[in-house]
Order: structure tokens, then sequence, then C-alpha cells
């Protein structure tokens, strides 16, 4: 866990900063190639981070609570701008007239802008990331009004993505570690043994239960879980998808939600079979009344999954 202050002068942190802070810690940890990192903010200051297969910790670490440095470099590699010299969250994408993305960026003094533009004319300058060059623009006309478009063969994405960098780069924080706590593979391989254990036993448990209580008709639903399950493994692994613990838990709940289905579609044909209906009459009537019920079901939990998704993070 980080505690975030200004890394010049004090005050308070605004919210959008310490998000955009942690976007910024998303992508350093995302260049480890590591799975599925959780990080997300909390209160107004601080910053939690949760990574797996960590091999060198105390490097992660202290890449981590670097600030990221934002500058603008002239030809003899000498820093020109920082990231504090521009405007907070004002670079944008904007089109020239063949509708090709240019990146907009606005600084706090125009006079330092028109200043640098003058005596760099022609000349090409650097904005970089760290270490990291992320354009290399040629100043092509002095410029007076505070505001610089920088052209070149973007795409949509790559202007964009450039734009959010140099955003985060103009709002840099301080992280100073608060807490810290490591658990080992033993550990975590005995948690994802305890979880595949328990999902198994609930899926067999569930499986039993269908055959007790409704005999063939729970032949039949058992097929369609097994069948069920498979797909669902199938896709996620052509997605190339990680199966965390929380995502095993999310899988036997969607087993248990196709069970839910299953019985309410089989209690309705044995309340048709009772009012004397033949078995292919009963199925027929029964699943025209479960199906209200078993569609509102998953529309609601697709309703709840999308605000879930739009909204949350890996640690809400």
């Amino acid at each position: 866990m980080y505690e975030a202050s200004p890394v010049q002068g004090e005050g308070e942190i605004p919210v959008d900063t310490l998000r955009q802070t942690a976007k910024s810690l998303e992508k350093r940890i995302n260049a480890l190639g590591t799975a599925e990192p959780e990080i997300w903010t909390e209160g107004t200051d601080r910053i939690r981070v949760r990574i797996a297969g960590v091999t060198d910790e105390e490097q992660v670490r202290e890449m981590l609570k670097k600030p990221s440095e934002l500058t603008v470099r002239g030809p003899d590699n000498q820093v020109e701008l920082t990231g504090t010299d521009f405007v907070e969250g004002a670079a944008q994408v904007v089109y020239d007239e063949m509708r090709n993305p240019n990146i907009q960026v606005t600084v706090k003094n125009k006079e330092k802008l028109e200043s640098l533009s003058k005596r760099l004319l022609g000349q090409t300058i650097s904005i970089n990331l760290d270490e990291r060059v992320l354009t290399a623009p040629v100043i092509q006309a002095v410029l007076t009004n505070g505001i610089c478009r920088i052209t070149g063969q973007f795409t949509y994405d790559d202007a964009k993505n450039i734009v959010d960098t140099i955003n985060m780069g103009a709002l840099p924080l301080k992280l100073t570690e608060k807490f810290s706590q490591s658990v080992g593979a033993s550990l975590g391989q005995q948690s994802l043994e305890q979880t595949l254990t328990a999902g198994a036993a609930g899926s067999i448990l569930i499986l039993l239960f269908m055959l007790a209580l409704y005999r063939l008709p729970g032949i039949v639903a058992s097929i369609t879980l097994i069948t069920y399950s498979w797909l669902l493994l199938l896709f996620m692994n052509l997605m190339q998808a990680t199966l965390t613990l929380p995502g095993i838990a999310a899988f036997v709940l969607g087993i248990g939600m196709a069970v839910d289905a299953n019985i309410i579609n089989y209690e309705r044909f044995r309340e048709e079979l009772r009012t004397g209906k033949t078995p292919l009459s009963a199925f027929k009537a029964g699943s025209k009344r479960s199906f209200k019920t078993i569609m509102d079901a998953n529309v609601t939990t697709l309703i709840a999954g999308f605000v879930l998704f739009s909204l949350g993070s890996g640690g809400d």
C-alpha cells in the first residue's frame, strides 16, 4: 500500500490525479508481463497494489514508488520542459483537415513555450516518459499561444495513448510505501488446490442432487451442465484468459445459475404433469411458463455484471 503526495509542495490530491497515477502504475506493471495485476485507490491519498509471479520483489517495489518523470528534451538532450509545465489534463486528440489524428498539448507558461520554439525552430525535440521516447516532433513554427500541436503518422489509438501518458505525466505524485506483505508460492498453491477441490466437490454434489431429485430429466440436465462447463473452459482458453481464484468462484456460481434454471423448468414440468397432461404437453407448457422467470434472472445478472465491469475495478 502506497501513500501519495505531490512531488512539489503540499496540498490535497484531486481524485482524478490519484486515479491517473494508479493507471500509470498499472502500465508499469503490465510492462513486467505479470498476469492480471490488481490496483485500486483507497480514500484520498492511497493506492493499493497486488502483483502475482514477482521474482525480484525489491526491484519491483523500487520501480513502483518512483514518480513518473515527463520531460521535453532538445536536440542536445537537455530538459526544456517537465510534466509540471503542462496544464493538467489538457492534452487531447484533435484532427487535421484530412481527419488525421494529431496531439494537442497546452503549457502553463506561454512565454516559455514561445522562447523554446524560437530557439529550436526547425529542430527535433522529444517528449519522454522516464527514459522512454513517446514522440519526437520537429518544431515547424513559433508557438505564441501556449498550445502545441504534434502531427505525425498516428493512429487514433497511438495518439490516445500518448495523450493519456502526457496527462498522467503532468500529474506526478510521490509514493511512499506504508505497508507490504508477501505470500509465498506454497501458500498460493495451497489456496489454489483447496479452491479447486471445493469447486469439484460442489459440482459433484450438484450433479448428484439433480439425479436424485429428477431422475431421467436430471440425467439430461447433468449432461447439459457438463457440456456447458467444458464449452466455457474452452472459450476461456481460446481467449487466453487467466483463471484467478475469484474467477473459479464465478465459474462455480455460473454452474449454480444453470442448475437454478433447470430446477425452475422441471418444477414447472411437474406441476403441468399433475394437471393430467401428457409428458410432451407438460414439457412444452412448463418450458413456456419457466422461460420468463429464467430470462428475468439472467437479464438482471447481465445488468449487474455490466455495471460492475463499467464502474468497478479489480479491488472493488
